[in-house]
């Protein structure tokens, strides 16, 4: 059964994209379909180019500072991307909600997939739980899927050195 198939592996899927761009059409295909992304259909150069551009338009969801400004730039990347909602059992694995046209490119339901991700993301968790890396020298964004909502990092290991800059800071 699935309760939300849009849920945190699409907008984790978004993250992952934008911190390690694919360099090829091949690639692509194969980190969607590790993120669990059913890719019955080959990925070409078209749906890189395609996918960079989205994932551009993306970041600005996650650089938006404030809610009312984080919520239109989505709103945007949602009319440009999504149909109405269907059910599907596209792949015998049982009835689901999609909300992307059915028969369109790897590009497209990337766009569909992470905008409505996003949404889903930011409406359920808050509208602050996407952000960049607070560490120095890292752009890297981040998805806060913490209990508490205070991410601050991409990851444990620019939260350690940022841990280590500050002591040795205050031990001068």
């Amino acid at each position: 059964m699935h309760i939300n198939p849009y849920g945190t592996y699409a907008v984790q899927l978004g993250v992952d994209l934008v911190n390690r761009p694919p360099q090829t059409a091949d690639e692509l295909g194969t980190r969607c379909a590790a993120a669990g992304l059913v890719v019955d259909w080959d990925s070409t150069d078209n749906d890189l180019v395609a996918t960079r551009e989205f994932l551009a338009d993306w970041v600005g969801v996650v650089d938006a500072s404030t809610d009312s400004e984080r919520a239109d730039r989505l709103n945007v990347l949602l009319a440009a991307a999504t149909a109405y909602p269907r059910l599907t059992n596209h792949a015998d694995d049982g009835w689901h909600m999609h909300y992307r046209d059915p028969g369109i490119s790897l590009a497209g339901v990337i766009r569909a997939l992470v905008g409505v991700g996003t949404a889903l993301h930011l409406t359920g968790r808050g509208m602050s739980r996407l952000g960049r890396c607070a560490a120095q020298n890292c752009e890297n964004v981040f998805a806060d899927v913490s209990r508490t909502g205070r991410q601050r990092y991409c990851g444990t290991a620019c939260s350690n050195r940022d841990a280590v800059r500050r002591h040795r800071a205050r031990a001068v």
